[in-house]
């Protein structure tokens, strides 16, 4: 039985295989419908398409990174609404700063979070 009330979509971008697989384990357990992309050009086709309720962002990715992304998903009249946290192992100042004028939610840094801290984060937004 889920645990959100309404079935909150949720765009996960992010190139690890292995994280893919336990975010989108663990956000279906939770109750979320989770749709995953594997780099950020899959990812803006995936949220003009699902429009998510929240996108949880990797940086560093091919094909396009999450800086770019973030730069397109600003410029789009549909998506620059919708919440995005950033999970990224890119702990400088200067990234953080980089990103700081798109608005996004959270800036994680995925070696300091557990799983379920990052769904809590994700719950927090949503609520």
């Amino acid at each position: 039985m889920p645990k959100t009330e309404k079935k909150f979509k949720i765009l996960v971008i992010e190139d690890d295989k292995l994280l893919k697989k336990i975010y989108q384990t663990k956000l279906a357990i939770e109750g979320y419908d989770a749709v995953i992309a594997s780099n950020g050009e899959e990812g803006l086709e995936m949220a003009k398409e699902f429009k998510p309720d929240l996108i949880l962002l990797d940086l560093l990715m091919p094909i396009k990174t999450g800086f770019e992304v973030l730069e397109d998903i600003s410029k789009n009249k549909t998506l620059k609404s919708i919440p995005i946290i950033v999970a990224t192992n890119l702990g400088q100042e200067a990234d953080r700063q980089r990103i700081s004028h798109f608005g996004v939610k959270d800036y994680i840094i995925k070696s300091d979070i557990t799983i379920q801290g990052i769904i809590d984060k994700i719950s927090n937004i949503l609520k």
